[in-house]
């Protein structure tokens, strides 16, 4: 592959992906990385900060996601119906890449270092929700909870969906964890 091909980033985190899915992340150095997609390693540190980003380049994108839903929400809607909304949009965003979220989680499920900045992303997260609640009026207590149990709901969605040997959408597991959600809480 060419040098001047377009799409390098995308190349490199293909090839990354698909280095760590073989080797491991450890075992994997950025220069087989550059190599693997045809490109220098001047050039994969022009896109990524080191090796650890390919796996959470996206994490902007989510948070804006998440923000935005929140916001345009119904003035209607209760803090977790907002939530609700918002992780609704993150699944729609990762709908068509289940089978990279599933290669990319195994990677991280397999690195302690990785497991830790996943957790970090998922902070991240919960911060960006609970901040767009807090603009939309939510008290302080209120807003910091429905953010963390909408990750909690979320995490919870997530694992089933790349777990799953079937077909069922994110957005589809997104639902039942709330159902579930409510059943617990509907029991006290």
């Amino acid at each position: 592959m060419g040098r001047w091909q377009p799409d390098a980033r995308g190349r490199l985190a293909r090839a990354a992906l698909e280095l760590y899915v073989e080797r491991g992340f450890d075992r994997t150095s950025v220069a087989e990385i550059a190599e693997r997609a045809g490109l220098t390693e001047r050039t994969f540190f022009r896109h990524y900060a080191d090796k650890r980003e390919v796996l959470f380049a996206g994490s902007g994108e989510l948070l804006e996601v998440l923000a935005n839903a929140v916001a345009q929400a119904p003035e209607s809607a209760t803090a977790m119906d907002a939530v609700a909304v918002a992780l609704e949009g993150a699944a729609a965003v990762l709908a068509e890449r289940q089978e990279h979220a599933r290669h990319r989680q195994s990677v991280i499920d397999a690195n302690t270092e990785l497991q830790e900045r996943e957790l970090i992303k998922l902070a991240s997260m919960s911060t960006a929700l609970a901040d767009a609640l807090r603009l939309r009026g939510v008290d302080e207590p209120s807003a910091a909870l429905a953010a963390e149990v909408g990750m909690a709901v979320f995490k919870c969605a997530f694992r089933r969906w790349v777990d799953q040997t079937g077909t069922k959408e994110l957005v589809q597991f997104i639902r039942e964890a709330l159902a579930d959600l409510r059943a617990v809480t509907a029991e006290t």
